[in-house]
């Protein structure tokens, strides 16, 4: 008994990388060797910290229903400062604006929204895409070097890197479908929503096969269910869909869409990524 207490109180891999600590008007914290990506930390990491500071705040009434996160600069590993102003509040929602810097110089920044759900009329048009269960789908029995990577179940059902880099010319389409899954398994709420949001790969690696400089410029989450509603999912595995229409000198978009798994969209986005020839 005692060491499954032990393992059911110890703090998940997520949740130790966006730990904050208050000084003043400052939240301090540092980037995960558990989350670390080819050069620096993944985005979706920086994502979920910057969400945190908001939903940390005594301040913040209510669910993020928006955020956005504009990758500033590159991200070095060790410690960096996070502060969240509540730029303007109602009774319906709150806008705040967050700031990630290091050394004196802004890395990162973001834009949450937060609104209060009250019961009202609902429509939901869009249905999730027919795939195999969870279970019925293996992950891949591939080489995963990045350290982030690690910390997610990917399990592919269309659109998988297969074998990269390839360098044969042929373009590939930009979509992929796939299960997702903490590792460990976590319960679902909003940060781990926003670094989930941001698990797909750079679709410039999938359409060309190649390698080349790459980042995620500006990504945007929208998240379309409340607190209570997540923690009735709890710790169960998301679908994920993400796509893109544009590349085009130097720049592209991503979009993204995740599933609960009986069919209920949980948040969706766009991201714009930058490459180089």
């Amino acid at each position: 008994m005692k060491i499954m207490d032990d393992a059911m109180t110890e703090l998940h891999p997520l949740d130790q990388a966006i730990k904050l600590d208050r000084d003043g008007k400052i939240l301090r914290g540092a980037t995960s060797p558990a989350y670390a990506n080819m050069a620096g930390p993944f985005g979706g990491v920086t994502a979920a910290a910057l969400l945190n500071a908001v939903m940390i705040d005594e301040r913040r009434l209510a669910d993020p229903i928006a955020l956005t996160v504009n990758f500033c600069g590159a991200i070095a590993d060790g410690a960096f400062e996070i502060e969240a102003r509540l730029i303007r509040g109602g009774k319906n929602t709150q806008h705040w604006s967050v700031e990630l810097s290091q050394n004196g110089a802004i890395a990162a920044t973001a834009s949450v929204v937060c609104g209060v759900r009250r019961p009202t009329w609902t429509h939901l048009p869009t249905a999730a895409p027919k795939t195999p269960a969870f279970k019925d789908v293996a992950p891949p029995d591939i080489p995963r070097p990045i350290p982030w990577v690690q910390r997610y179940d990917m399990r592919f059902i269309e659109g998988d890197l297969g074998k990269f880099p390839r360098n044969d010319g042929v373009l590939r389409p930009a979509r992929s479908l796939i299960w997702l899954q903490d590792v460990p398994a976590r319960l679902l709420d909003f940060v781990s929503l926003a670094a989930l949001s941001d698990t797909f790969l750079v679709r410039i690696m999938l359409v060309r096969g190649t390698f080349q400089p790459m980042a995620t410029v500006s990504m945007t989450t929208y998240f379309h269910v409340g607190g209570e509603e997540l923690a009735r999912i709890g710790a169960a595995p998301v679908l994920g869909d993400a796509n893109a229409d544009v590349f085009h000198d130097c720049f592209a978009d991503q979009t993204c869409a995740l599933w609960s798994e009986d069919g209920r969209l949980l948040a969706n986005g766009v991201q714009v990524t930058w490459y180089k020839e």
